[in-house]
């Protein structure tokens, strides 16, 4: 077995554990369902890197150069529609359908042009950088870039000019062999599949390092967030009021706190059942949401939530709450008496200097005390 021959089995082996890989994501989570785009990607790896040994034992064959050079271009085709649908971006059908068929024609007639050509190399390796672009300008179009996804950009932009300087590397490195079969005898194929899975490594990796983070933000974001009404938890609340405090001891802007509490909440449960309650609890927190926009907002205990106001004065925080109160009184609710209006008593504090989130918590607990006595 030549060394080429060798590093081709490796790159068979790799692709299998990658398309398994990302196969096991996309179940794992049916969010990330474009996962399985991806781990299709590398099952045609495999495809491409099994017909490829196959050429050496038909190396006359057209059938089994054509379906090896097919694989590869649907491989990346696969690729790019898993990028799209992971960034959100519709993924170019007709674009990929036309280069498919393009590049798969241009390879049957490049295949009758004498191998040593230049051009015959370069028509040959040109459909692979252009589809690999596409992968490179789907990202462009996609959201905000962070450092992994520019990372990824960076490789995938390398791997596509990688295919187009392949046929100068063709030509230093002595040629892709006098016939087909011979292919896997040269230093060529050698470097060639050599640099080929280092860079399809370095993008499957980086691939999958996107995924896991994706899934560990998920999985963050579900551990801060309150099922039933959708605002933050007690934990997720907390966590963003001592960041938003923080933030203040530099800044030295006001922070206000504001509590609520829906009034005789347990009477709802009792008189009306625990689904009419889940639907006052998800109503108050819709109030809540619409009210303090883009501020920090949670359910933070069966019937109590809060408001973290950055940069308002309580003056201000006041007519929040009142806002609040007002709308959610006068929300319906399906289920309920048609005298039975809901309603919430709320509790304001300002911070005082450098006091803890703990500290103003107790203080806008009194002022709703307060107000629930009232």
């Amino acid at each position: 077995m030549t060394s080429a021959a060798f590093i081709l089995m490796i790159n068979l082996s790799v692709s299998a554990l990658l398309a398994i890989a990302f196969l096991a994501i996309a179940n794992y989570d049916r969010s990330l369902a474009s996962a399985r785009w991806i781990g299709a990607a590398y099952g045609f790896g495999i495809a491409y890197s099994g017909f490829e040994l196959l050429i050496s034992y038909w190396p006359t064959s057209t059938i089994v150069a054509t379906t090896a050079y097919s694989a590869l271009l649907f491989a990346l085709a696969s690729y790019s529609v898993g990028i799209a649908r992971q960034y959100q971006v519709r993924p170019p059908w007709r674009l990929l359908g036309f280069l498919l068929i393009a590049s798969i024609l241009l390879n049957l007639y490049t295949q009758t042009l004498p191998r040593d050509l230049i051009s015959r190399n370069v028509l040959w390796q040109a459909p692979y950088g252009v589809l690999q672009a596409v992968s490179v300008w789907i990202l462009l179009r996609g959201r905000r870039l962070g450092a992994l996804d520019k990372a990824l950009l960076g490789i995938l932009a390398l791997s596509a000019a990688y295919f187009v300087i392949k046929p100068l590397i063709a030509i230093k490195a002595g040629g892709p062999g006098v016939t087909s079969g011979s292919y896997l005898d040269t230093a060529y194929a050698l470097l060639s599949q050599s640099t080929g899975i280092v860079l399809a490594l370095a993008v499957a990796l980086m691939t999958l390092a996107i995924y896991v983070n994706r899934m560990l933000s998920d999985a963050n974001l579900r551990s801060e967030t309150d099922t039933l009404s959708g605002l933050l938890n007690r934990r997720g609340f907390t966590e963003r009021a001592e960041e938003t405090l923080r933030i203040a001891d530099r800044s030295g802007g006001p922070v206000t706190l504001v509590l609520a509490d829906i009034d005789h909440f347990k009477a709802v449960n009792d008189t009306y059942g625990h689904e009419a309650g889940d639907r006052v609890i998800k109503a108050f927190a819709q109030v809540m949401s619409d009210v303090a926009a883009g501020q920090a907002v949670g359910r933070i205990g069966g019937e109590e939530f809060a408001i973290l106001l950055s940069g308002t004065e309580l003056s201000t925080a006041r007519l929040v709450a009142e806002g609040a109160r007002i709308a959610f009184s006068q929300s319906p609710i399906s289920g309920l008496g048609p005298d039975d209006d809901c309603t919430a008593s709320f509790g304001v504090a300002q911070r005082h200097g450098s006091e803890t989130y703990d500290e103003l918590l107790r203080r806008a607990d009194l002022a709703l005390y307060e107000a629930k006595n009232a």
